[in-house]
């Protein structure tokens, strides 16, 4: 299909970007992944399109305290090619090796998948999973909001229609912990089924500390409350009963990909299989 008409304009800075947002009727575009197809479909129609694909204010990658800051406007690819990002976060790495093709991961935006928060895309789930901080930016004034209180429904986040997702802050990961993250793919689009991210800390062979996401199971990546899996080693049967109801708190999706009750089973074994291969990877 074709979209409506609409007006078109190449931000020169943040501060041109924020001023089009404040006037109203307006959408940011980075890569265009997302949202040119939703307007194809005229599932969205704003009046007017800004593109924010090149400013430099808002891509790149830097240590922040013991953490790391990466800017909403960073690439996938630049995620990929991160040394920073390699040694702090393999989880990041993971996850972004399974997203769409090569020229989707060239051109497509971290912050660009973040604030479309498609409940099957994989990025909130690890963003979730590290505990990152959304940092958001008006004509008026700046704020920030944790990923756990950023993302609310199926492609609605916390986020106002003047405000632009500036960066992503996260926190230093947790000493000597295993990450992973286990996706069950549509083959087509690439989008999760069922995925799950796990961050593991251990002692000796126990697990002594586990943060469970979830994505591709309802309207929302979440974050899986799983106390049980604490104090076991990780074997099949501890981890089959510790996550027998991780998809009970959400009306589980279905569609012409999975039924219900089979995506809650994929979201039951994607949940173990990443809390073992981060146990695996626990220092």
């Amino acid at each position: 299909m074709i979209p409506v008409g609409f007006e078109y304009a190449k931000a020169k800075s943040v501060k041109d970007a924020l001023n089009a947002l404040a006037l109203g009727d307006c959408k940011l575009v980075a890569g265009g992944h997302s949202l040119l197809p939703m307007m194809k479909f005229r599932l969205a129609q704003p009046a007017k399109l800004v593109d924010i694909g090149g400013l430099e204010e808002l891509k790149g990658i830097e240590a922040k305290g013991r953490g790391v800051r990466i800017g909403a406007g960073t690439t996938y690819r630049g995620l990929l090619d991160s040394a920073l990002i390699k040694e702090k976060y393999p989880l990041i790495i993971e996850a972004t090796n399974g997203i769409g093709d090569t020229q989707v991961r060239n051109r497509g935006t971290i912050g660009g998948g973040l604030a479309h928060a498609d409940p099957a895309s994989d990025m909130p789930a690890v963003m979730l999973a590290l505990g990152a901080t959304m940092n958001l930016r008006s004509k008026t004034g700046k704020r920030s909001v944790e990923a756990k209180d950023f993302f609310q429904s199926a492609f609605v986040t916390a986020m106002r229609d003047d405000e632009l997702l500036y960066d992503i802050v996260l926190p230093a990961p947790p000493k000597k912990a295993g990450m992973a993250y286990v996706s069950f793919e549509q083959k087509a689009s690439g989008y999760a089924i069922a995925a799950a991210a796990a961050v593991v800390t251990k002692s000796r062979k126990t697990i002594t500390a586990v943060t469970l996401t979830l994505t591709g199971v309802g309207e929302r990546s979440y974050i899986a409350e799983v106390p049980d899996v604490v104090g076991t080693h990780g074997e099949d049967g501890e981890l089959d009963a510790a996550l027998s109801a991780v998809a009970d708190s959400q009306i589980v999706n279905s569609d012409i990909h999975a039924t219900a009750e089979y995506r809650a089973h994929l979201a039951r074994v994607a949940a173990k299989r990443a809390i073992q291969a981060a146990l695996g990877r626990a220092g």
